[in-house]
């Protein structure tokens, strides 16, 4: 057996391969986007029990300033109460104005702390119950990528075993050509040889539809030298119908 053939026994198996584990990995995929999604979920409420904390500590600051600012204006009324002159009555007039002034404003402070804490709360609520959600969803996802892996388990493990025997039996550069391409191309890491014109010796790469020189197809139709496309890089073989037509005819008898 040329090594074309044996490459492409290898590669049959790996082309099976990576189709069982496509599967696992688009549920993978699903289970990654749903952690991701709760793992976002989970920092954004982070980001909001700071801020709850922080309003919350500014709130109750404005609102031992109110309780300061309300004793120090029932001081200065009775202040005023026992004033002596019209001077000294306007005086306290003018600081209790003052302090009205600033409770006003750390009323106003406080206010608005806890109207943005309302806000907040509520987006905890929401952001809580998009979890919950999500949660359910990455459970599903969890279920579904075990049940997936559990599928392809045994048919995976007999076709890994399958492809180490049959690498065994490739030679090591040729072998590297076709798992880099693997990696690159994927399924077109090798194409078949597509016969467009017999007599004319017309032929066209299976994977990027370009025309090859004879002097590239002779060597594997002879002798199945490793050959590549010399548009793409692809690994070249020959079907076996391609093959059979392109054999030379019996002699007649």
């Amino acid at each position: 057996m040329d090594v074309t053939a044996k490459l492409l026994r290898v590669f049959l198996v790996e082309k099976q391969i990576r189709g069982l584990q496509t599967r696992l990995k688009a549920a993978e995929r699903f289970l990654n986007e749903q952690t991701n999604q709760v793992t976002q979920l989970d920092a954004k409420k982070t980001s909001i029990d700071t801020q709850l904390k922080q309003l919350a500590a500014v709130a109750k600051q404005a609102e031992g300033e109110v309780a300061r600012l309300d004793a120090r204006m029932a001081t200065i009324r009775e202040q005023m109460n026992g004033a002596q002159t019209n001077k000294e009555y306007k005086a306290f007039l003018t600081e209790l104005n003052t302090f009205k002034l600033e409770k006003d404003k750390a009323e106003q402070s406080a206010l608005e702390s806890m109207t943005k804490v309302d806000d907040l709360k509520k987006q905890v609520g929401e952001i809580e119950t998009q979890r919950a959600e999500r949660d359910k969803l990455r459970t599903i996802a969890v279920t579904e990528r075990d049940a997936r892996a559990a599928e392809i388990k045994d048919r995976l493990d007999e076709l890994t075993k399958e492809r180490v025997a049959l690498t065994a039996d490739v030679p090591g550069d040729s072998l590297r050509l076709l798992e880099r391409l693997v990696n690159t191309r994927g399924e077109d890491a090798m194409a078949p040889i597509e016969i467009q014109d017999r007599k004319r010796h017309e032929f066209t790469c299976g994977s990027c539809q370009m025309s090859l020189p004879l002097d590239t197809v002779s060597g594997l139709m002879s002798k199945g030298k490793l050959t590549t496309c010399v548009s793409c890089g692809c690994i070249l073989y020959l079907g076996e119908e391609e093959a059979k037509s392109l054999q030379p005819a019996a002699p007649k008898r």
